[in-house]
């Protein structure tokens, strides 16, 4: 089974940037279903971000056009670019693993985390 470990949260300020990493062990992800999600307090985890082994992608309507998942197979390691960043993206994210497609619902088998991303206004 794989082993998920996200990295890169931060600090930022509204309208900046973070790149968050996933990296993977014990499997390869080419052979998974790879997705972000995010969670506040209170409230239930959020797909955003979601590709598949073909090159599929698909994302949330808060985060299209700003976001993007991407994975590097060689280096086990899935992504995701964070540009023009809002408060209201403040969460903890997560990425997940399933080697069934569920897109952006939280029916993943396997999980990191996570890592804290606050925007400030």
């Amino acid at each position: 089974q794989v082993q998920l470990e996200e990295s890169g949260g931060g600090s930022v300020q509204a309208g900046g940037s973070l790149s968050l990493s996933c990296a993977a062990s014990g499997d390869t992800i080419s052979t998974y279903y790879m997705a972000w999600f995010r969670q506040t307090p209170g409230k239930q985890r959020e797909g955003i971000a979601v590709g598949d082994s073909d090159g599929q992608t698909y994302y949330a309507d808060s985060v299209k056009g700003r976001f993007t998942i991407s994975q590097d197979n060689h280096k086990n390691t899935l992504y995701l670019q964070m540009n023009s960043l809002k408060p209201e993206d403040t969460a903890m994210y997560y990425c997940a693993a399933d080697r069934v497609g569920y897109l952006l619902h939280p029916w993943y088998k396997y999980w990191g985390q996570g890592t804290q991303v606050t925007v400030s206004s």
